[in-house]
């Protein structure tokens, strides 16, 4: 009998690097707060805010600080709720 077994975020490090690329922004502050949250909290991050963290990545640089400042709320794609739950992390880290 073969286990199938999907390589989550935490045991592929080649995803593990990746996410943190990704988060390298253009703006200074947006690369600040990410890498020292990514610092903080990579390795206990869960496949959800994984998910999450990779959505916000996609957004243009501005939009993700007004996200990261609560200047904003998360519309359309990213208005999940575990896009709600990983903000709320950044916002006070």
């Amino acid at each position: 009998m073969s286990e199938s077994k999907v390589d989550t975020h935490q045991s592929d490090p080649v995803k593990r690097a990746r996410l943190r690329w990704r988060a390298r922004r253009g703006l200074l502050e947006n690369d600040l707060i990410l890498t020292r949250f990514l610092d903080a909290h990579e390795t206990s991050l869960s496949d959800d805010e994984v998910d999450a963290f990779s959505r916000l990545m996609e957004l243009p640089d501005n939009t993700l600080m007004d996200l990261i400042l609560a200047k904003k709320q998360p519309e359309a794609e990213v208005d999940l709720p575990h896009v709600h739950a990983l903000l709320a992390r950044l916002q006070i880290a």
